[in-house]
């Protein structure tokens, strides 16, 4: 029987990147994003569409159409990256990115609680820009609390969610050629996927709750 993964933010960018990747690999792939496209249609077995990953409705919505169905992997992939600098702050970006980078993940994981059994994995997509030990540039205030943020809900999410046989990650990427970046990355999705997907793979209760690089490096705090 084909495993089951859902991924959020899945119709382009990384997202569909991996939808791509599990697909190829055999499993079963629902894909989750607040408008469908084309190539997501095309390769994923399910589209759950109209959810907005920061509205509680729609993530409740996204339950009752998931009730009874077994997440073998969920990926909280859906990101906003802006731009803010000291001197000309945006606090009203900043929020809007707390919550789709870090209390999204958390609102999502949480009411998918009970399609996730022991075997199961969670894999947060974050940044090492959430990293304090690694900031020597500043700026992008939002991005970087909200990825910080998200790391701390994840090492939380892997130490409640261990007595249950569940595993977490925390994975950066890479710099990606994506719309985010406005396609200035060093690496490609499909390279971005491929990376995530080896960690995930490499992902047990025994090393639950860490932070890497797509390429296999552990990324400090």
């Amino acid at each position: 029987m084909s495993s089951t993964v859902l991924i959020t933010g899945a119709n382009r960018g990384i997202g569909l990147a991996l939808a791509r990747h599990y697909k190829k690999a055999g499993w079963r792939v629902y894909g989750v994003c607040r408008g469908t496209s084309p190539e997501l249609d095309e390769v994923a077995d399910r589209v759950i569409d109209g959810v907005d990953v920061t509205r509680t409705e729609d993530v409740a919505r996204l339950a009752e159409a998931l009730a009874g169905q077994r997440l073998d992997l969920l990926i909280n992939n859906a990101g906003l990256l802006c731009d803010e600098s000291l001197g000309s702050l945006d606090f009203d970006t900043i929020r809007q990115q707390m919550e789709v980078n870090a209390y999204a993940p958390l609102r999502v994981t949480e009411a998918l609680l009970d399609n996730l059994g022991a075997g199961s994995k969670v894999a947060n997509v974050t940044s090492r820009m959430g990293s304090i030990a690694d900031n020597d540039s500043g700026g992008r205030y939002g991005y970087r609390a909200s990825k910080a943020a998200l790391n701390a809900f994840g090492k939380s999410l892997a130490m409640d969610l261990k007595p249950r046989g569940i595993a977490v990650a925390q994975l950066h990427p890479g710099y990606v050629q994506t719309r985010m970046v406005n396609f200035g990355g060093l690496i490609t999705p499909e390279e971005a996927a491929a990376g995530i997907a080896a960690r995930i793979e490499a992902l047990t209760l025994e090393n639950s709750g860490g932070f890497w690089h797509s390429n296999g490096e552990a990324l400090p705090w």
